[in-house]
């Protein structure tokens, strides 16, 4: 058997979380295809791998063959899962964010530890972040910055990207951001972590694809089916919380001045109190595990419904730029 590239963060966690596993489960992150092998050898019947990345498919081809057609791969993004899977599914599992892959391939633009063309797109389609950071208002750079990355040099950033335009080079914006930030302390992350992450959740339109592929995998699964979804940073985890919180009436009540607005019927039920991290043992072989979490609902039988996006905390900017 061809050894899998590498272990996803939370695989064990995941996997126990989500026993038993059986029947059809979607991966609507498939990447190099991890948590999908997990699932199989955990005793699902078929997984449909999900990637809007056409590469990764090419990578799989040395060994997907050894799962016949209990493997099915399909292009395309996981907020357009439940067209995709073509009809209901027992589970779905999520991997949020960029994967390591993308962030050695330095003509992927993901990275500012390698230089490369500022592209940073994950299906190559669409506006290169070089595209959108050469003609986006600064107002428009600053608050996709400050929104989608949490940085508080947000405005001194977007000014010296305008003054330094036009931009070509992942090493490129990595030095202007740089030159805006205090140099980095041992054990602090490089200055241009944040900047990177925001262009790219900006280029990829990452918070958007989450609330829909969230609301297509409550529409997706069947009653009993689970819902598994691994974040990396509190701006996605705080969306994928406060969605399961209102899908299962669990967000708490109105205040003593306001009534309780009328509830739907909970379409998920919440098997865990709260997020599920690394334990030590996978601290100690991937730091990169340190900060993901995992949440996990369970379907019920009620209708899908209506997700409220601006009710998530969904970062939200007015014009993306484009």
């Amino acid at each position: 058997m061809v050894e899998a590239p590498h272990i996803p963060v939370l695989l064990g966690p995941l996997l126990r979380a989500v026993q038993p596993v059986t029947g059809t489960w979607v991966d609507g992150t498939f990447g190099a295809g991890g948590y999908a092998r997990g699932l199989l050898e955990q005793g699902a019947d078929r997984v449909i791998g999900i990637d809007r990345d056409p590469a990764v498919f090419r990578m799989a081809e040395a060994w997907a063959g050894e799962y016949g057609d209990r493997l099915r791969l399909v292009q395309g993004t996981f907020s357009d899962l439940d067209r995709l899977a073509g009809g209901p599914v027992d589970g779905v599992v999520l991997d949020l964010g960029v994967s390591s892959m993308q962030l050695d391939q330095p003509e992927r633009g993901f990275s500012f530890l390698r230089d490369g063309p500022l592209d940073m797109r994950m299906g190559g389609e669409g506006p290169t972040a070089a595209d959108l950071l050469n003609r986006a208002p600064e107002s428009v750079i600053a608050d996709v910055l400050y929104l989608y990355g949490e940085e508080r040099a947000s405005r001194r950033i977007a000014k010296a990207i305008v003054a330094a335009r036009p931009l070509s080079r992942t090493g490129q914006l990595s030095d202007i951001v740089a030159g805006c930030l205090p140099r980095a302390k041992p054990g602090q992350s490089h200055p241009s972590t944040r900047a990177f992450q925001a262009i790219r959740i900006w280029v990829n339109d990452e918070f958007g694809q989450l609330v829909a592929g969230l609301a297509a995998a409550e529409r997706a699964l069947r009653p009993g089916g689970k819902l598994a979804v691994v974040s990396f940073h509190s701006l996605e985890d705080r969306i994928v919380k406060r969605f399961m919180q209102a899908r299962s009436n669990s967000a708490g009540g109105g205040s003593r001045y306001a009534p309780e607005a009328a509830r739907e019927e909970p379409a998920f039920t919440l098997p865990f109190r709260r997020a599920i991290g690394a334990d030590e043992a996978e601290l100690a072989a991937n730091p990169r595990a340190r900060s993901a979490l995992l949440r996990v609902g369970i379907r019920t039988a009620a209708p899908a419904g209506r997700v409220d996006p601006a009710g998530l905390g969904l970062p939200l900017l007015s014009e993306r730029g484009a």
